[in-house]
């Protein structure tokens, strides 16, 4: 494509009449579209990305670029955002340049929730720009009509990048932008996003077969510095130990009766109920004060975002469910509960903010407890130096690639040889060769070896000629009414066999567990009976819980965090940035012990209370530190050391046995992911939840049928009869293999399981000492105690915390505990 001449003057002229000017990253944008490469933006929030994104499309519908031609009717741009809300704001703010400029431009929204005659009318006669999502992308092509409706196409636009890539939906999307450039050989690929760690690995996501020069990469104009701090205790005592933060209560109220509007991130559902609870308790004034979060129903969503829109609330208790925020101007403070997790994250949430580049955005990062103060701090430093973080790429899931070979097939018959091409264009799929492909097609044709009699596994068939296509029309319709990426996770219903309910519990941990492990809920040691359909039926424990305390799935600390934590740990130098106690802590430990230190594992060993603790500082997130209690304690089992319970942490596992440990590297050798590791996934429900997932991606099973929609347990009683079948006649069937993969890099977070082994391989550093160190203190406050909603034990847990404490920080022998 020839270089255009600029910005076009119409729109030069309509940023001068709002006394604005295009930026320069936005000019770059149009200047590598106009050089027909792709682009990727990566530019602070409130730097006009998502303009910067569709300049090239306004651009074209200029009339000093048309030259006297009328714009060509088809589809021009595609516009993809994870959630279906930023796309219709989206559509808001690209309406109001379009509508001032005077521009030819048709814009509509397609998503789950459009009507189906107007999509029918998207299809036939499409509109200029259409904003949509992953997965109704996926469904647009799976109709026969996508050929000629993405014949036209110039232009994709992939919005906040960075918040899909790297899983599943990134994985549908891939495959989707691939197929599209095989209707569309000219279509430029544009990616935005604030916070990326290695733009180049997104640029080789992006560019077709990996080519990572044919993507421009062009960063944002420098925004004014965040304003970020840390909330301490009015007596800066930084307590031990709990997560909720609820010291900060009456000064959190004080923030919010200063500011406009407050967004309050918490990092967990549980907490945001109980922060919002809190607040209202303190509410002496009846503030406006609302919560978001993604359990509550879609209707009590939309008015509470309606009201933030409208400037109505004083403050906003939310999660995760804002991290995309809507464009909210009149906020100008954003308060993070407990530690931020990642410095991305916390740069994503900073940015909600002002939403504006040349204002600073306040942000104020509440520590629960003194290893979150740390982690605090290293946020506070990474956002400061500009540092990112996030989640790396990893293989495609064959899961996602059936669905697609099954949207390809509902298009209309298919070469295999075609799609596999498309498909290795893709860096998630570039693995994929002719037999793992063959084995796909044959899985999306018959279900497998041990399916194949089954006539509805029959989705498609091989003519004589080599063209695949589908075995009746019936199935392109199911296909469409059951795909997508997204499968809920459900909760597990904890009752006695007698059919008494204790409450609820995640998925996720229910499917850690196997028949006889104990844990502690509602008060009582529990041991666990079965887990069947969507019941976890225990009964009660005659010995102590192995896993004291349920307190519910969280976000682990990112790695990169946890590397400045270490680092700050063993900088002595630095310590005075830190308050008086915080201080004491880290000098009795380092008289006591050891401190952790950058590149090697830490490990304690202590008597207390009667019983061996080892307690080993991982730094690796609390899922990683979860699923090595699992597997350590199993193999101290087979060693006769008598393994009596666990606890973790982000930071840390602290376990109790009878015996005590003499050689932790024993425990700890990679060959732990292979016995231990195997026999705990295969014994558990993990691998059979893992199932319940691949199996629906894939269409295996159907979650909706014509007017009605099957519930989770009808879902998982579906999969459980097939993965039984599946493990007794076929093992090495296609989604037991994914299953393996998503049970091995999701679930268990065994890569950085693995990264302890590396250290520990390296280097150990074991302490024997004569009683708990000052160290330890935060995890082994945490034994026993359940947080549902999370907080709610905190001054509990205070209180255990300042009885080991007064032992831990004792410099002088230990006396008979």
């Amino acid at each position: 494509m020839s270089k255009q001449a600029g910005v076009p003057p119409e729109i030069a002229q309509w940023f001068q009449a709002r006394g604005w000017r295009a930026r320069r990253h936005q000019a770059d944008m149009l200047a590598a579209a106009d050089e027909g490469r792709h682009a990727l933006l990566v530019a602070d929030t409130g730097a006009g990305k998502t303009l910067a994104g569709f300049l090239p499309t306004l651009a074209a519908f200029c009339p000093s670029r048309l030259g006297g031609m009328k714009p060509a009717e088809g589809l021009h741009t595609l516009y993809v955002s994870p959630l279906k809300a930023l796309a219709h704001d989206v559509q808001r703010n690209l309406v109001t340049p379009v509508e001032e400029i005077g521009l030819p431009i048709r814009i509509e929204t397609r998503s789950g929730d459009t009507p189906s005659d107007r999509k029918a009318r998207q299809r036939a006669r499409p509109p200029h720009v259409l904003l949509t999502t992953p997965e109704s992308l996926s469904l647009l092509l799976s109709y026969p009509e996508a050929p000629e409706l993405f014949s036209t196409l110039q232009r994709v636009v992939i919005d906040e990048v960075h918040a899909f890539a790297t899983g599943k939906r990134g994985d549908l999307l891939a495959l989707s932008l691939a197929r599209l450039q095989a209707l569309a050989p000219a279509m430029q690929r544009a990616a935005l996003s604030a916070t990326l760690a290695d733009p180049d690995s997104y640029r080789g996501w992006l560019a077709p077969w990996g080519d990572i020069d044919t993507v421009a990469l062009v960063a944002g104009e420098a925004g004014a510095e965040p304003d970020v701090s840390i909330l301490l205790p009015r007596d800066e005592r930084i307590p031990w130990s709990g997560h909720a933060a609820t010291w900060a209560i009456d000064q959190l109220y004080e923030k919010i009766r200063a500011h406009r509007t407050t967004l309050v991130f918490t990092n967990t559902r549980f907490l945001a109920e109980y922060i919002f609870q809190c607040l209202w308790d303190a509410n002496e004034d009846k503030l406006p004060i609302g919560i978001h979060h993604g359990s509550l129903s879609k209707e009590a969503r939309r008015k509470v975002e309606g009201a933030m829109a409208r400037g109505e609330l004083r403050a906003l208790v939310c999660t995760a469910s804002l991290d995309l925020g809507i464009d909210w101007g009149d906020i100008d403070l954003v308060v993070q509960m407990g530690a931020p997790k990642g410095s991305s994250r916390l740069l994503q949430r900073i940015g909600r903010a002002n939403h504006r580049l040349d204002s600073p955005s306040e942000a104020i990062l509440v520590p629960g407890n003194r290893f979150e103060f740390f982690e605090a701090f290293a946020a506070q430093e990474a956002v400061r130096e500009g540092r990112r973080d996030g989640e790396g790429f990893r293989p495609g899931g064959l899961d996602v690639l059936a669905q697609h070979v099954m949207a390809i097939a509902c298009s209309g018959p298919f070469r295999e040889e075609d799609v596999l091409s498309e498909v290795r264009s893709t860096q998630a799929y570039a693995w994929v060769d002719e037999a793992i492909f063959a084995r796909v097609l044959d899985f999306v044709a018959t279900g497998g070896y041990a399916l194949r009699s089954y006539d509805r596994f029959r989705r498609i068939l091989k003519d004589r000629d080599g063209t695949w296509r589908l075995t009746h029309p019936e199935h392109a319709a199911r296909h469409r009414l059951n795909a997508g990426i997204i499968v809920d996770a459900e909760m597990l219903d904890v009752r006695f066999r007698n059919g008494r309910s204790l409450g609820k519990v995640e998925e996720g941990f229910g499917a850690s567990l196997e028949p006889g492990d104990t844990f502690r809920f509602a008060g009582m040691d529990l041991e666990v009976e079965s887990l069947k359909d969507l019941d976890l039926v225990v009964r009660a424990a005659k010995r102590s819980a192995t896993i004291p305390s349920y307190m519910g799935q969280r976000m682990p600390i990112s790695t990169h965090l946890a590397d400045r934590v270490r680092e700050m740990l063993a900088d002595r130098a630095g310590w005075a940035r830190f308050p008086d106690d915080v201080r004491e802590w880290l000098e009795v430990q380092d008289w006591r012990s050891h401190l952790p230190a950058p590149g090697r594992l830490l490990v304690e060993s202590f008597p207390h209370r009667g019983l061996a603790y080892t307690t080993y500082y991982t730094f690796e997130g609390w899922p990683a530190n979860q699923s090595l209690g699992m597997l350590v304690t199993r193999r101290m089992e087979d060693r006769g050391l008598g393994p009596l319970g666990f606890v973790a942490t982000d930071y840390a596992l602290s376990i109790w046995g009878l015996k005590p440990v003499e050689d932790p590297a024993v425990l700890l050798s990679p060959d732990i992911l292979t016995d231990e590791f195997v026999d705990w996934v295969q014994q558990s429900y993990l691998l059979r939840r893992a199932f319940r997932e691949v199996a629906v991606i894939s269409g295996l099973v159907e979650r909706q049928h014509p007017g009605k929609r099957k519930s989770g347990r009808q879902v998982t009683f579906s999969t459980d009869l097939i993965y039984d079948v599946l493990c007794k006649y076929e093992p090495d069937h296609l989604l037991i293999e994914a299953a393996w993969a998503d049970a091995r890099s999701r679930m268990t977070d065994v890569a950085r399981v693995a990264d302890v082994l590396d250290r520990a391989a390296r280097e150990i550093d074991h302490i024997r000492l004569d009683r708990i160190s000052p160290l330890s203190v935060p995890v082994l406050s945490m034994i026993g105690r359940e947080s549902l909603p999370s907080g709610a034990a905190d001054d509990e847990l205070l209180h255990e915390a300042e009885s080991l404490a007064s032992l831990a920080m004792r410099v002088d022998p230990a006396l008979d505990e």
